[in-house]
């Protein structure tokens, strides 16, 4: 579930890094510079860039609608094509036979087959249809911290890279002790490094 859900899952970032000046402005040409682009209408096997938390098909963020007061709120969008190894065998197979019976040869050698099965695999690419997937994120500024709507370590992957390329900001995931000497103020510092695991049963 996404941030404009009545309930969501989020992990936490800390961002790490100087913001340049003039930061809307900066950032509002790092964003368009990457936002998603549609591979609908060509043979990409894959795209990943930006777009409104409001509306997955805008990318072009007219008014800087990611800037929300001192936040700013992006969705992170994958599309993919993909098959499935299944269909790709099946066709491959569909295909050898074909060729073994117009040769008239009792097998094929090893490099047919690679070739076969990487020409079936392109055939087949251009016919799917890329599978779009959404993750929203919303990046406090004046507390340089991130959360990420998505618990998956995968997209989690994604959104350090993709962000690292676009902000060049580091994201460093807020585990619950780095949460607390975030949140508390330095005096208590000391003794939360002093804090061990215990168990409660």
């Amino acid at each position: 579930m996404g941030l404009l859900s009545s309930s969501a899952t989020f992990v936490r970032y800390a961002v790490e890094g100087e913001l340049p000046p003039n930061f809307l402005e900066f950032a509002a040409g790092r964003i368009a510079a990457t936002a998603f682009r549609d591979i609908d209408d060509n043979y990409e096997e894959r795209s990943v860039g930006w777009v409104s938390v409001l509306n997955m098909f805008d990318s072009a963020f007219e008014f800087a609608s990611f800037a929300a007061g001192d936040h700013l709120v992006l969705t992170l969008r994958i599309d993919e094509r993909t098959v499935s190894p299944k269909v790709l065998k099946k066709f491959t197979m569909k295909e050898e036979t074909r060729l073994l019976k117009e040769k008239q040869v009792p097998k094929l050698s090893r490099g047919q087959k690679l070739e076969i099965k990487e020409n079936v695999r392109l055939m087949l690419m251009k016919k799917a249809v890329p599978v779009p997937t959404t993750y929203d994120l919303c990046w406090n500024l004046s507390e340089a911290t991130l959360l990420f709507f998505s618990t998956s370590l995968k997209a989690q992957t994604e959104l350090e890279d993709f962000f690292k390329k676009t902000f060049d900001l580091s994201l460093r995931l807020q585990i619950p002790y780095l949460t607390a000497e975030h949140l508390l103020k330095p005096e208590y510092h000391d003794a939360l490094s002093r804090l061990t695991p215990d168990i409660l049963i």
